[in-house]
């Protein structure tokens, strides 16, 4: 079964799972209407390295051109993929 990311709206946060086990989360707060900050990503140690976070983010920024949102990605990760990824500066909060 391919990972699954679900977007939890009430909690906040992207899930990301895989046959029944949740392999990490990312968590946003938001900023008026239109922003919000993605705060927290955590990939669970047995899914570290396999892409995770980076499709947990990438979520993140699919729901953002979507609803015409911007991201201000504090999380260090998060802007570690912002800054290895130029086509996503589209929703990057300037």
């Amino acid at each position: 079964m391919p990972m699954e990311i679900i977007h939890k709206k009430e909690q906040k946060q992207f899930e990301a799972w895989e046959n029944n086990e949740m392999l990490g989360h990312m968590t946003y707060t938001w900023i008026g209407d239109d922003k919000f900050i993605i705060d927290h990503t955590v990939v669970e140690i047995p899914a570290e390295g396999k892409g995770v976070g980076k499709s947990l983010v990438m979520a993140g920024v699919d729901f953002a051109r979507k609803n015409n949102l911007k991201i201000l990605p504090l999380c260090p990760f998060a802007k570690l993929i912002f800054d290895k990824n130029n086509d996503i500066h589209d929703v990057l909060m300037k």
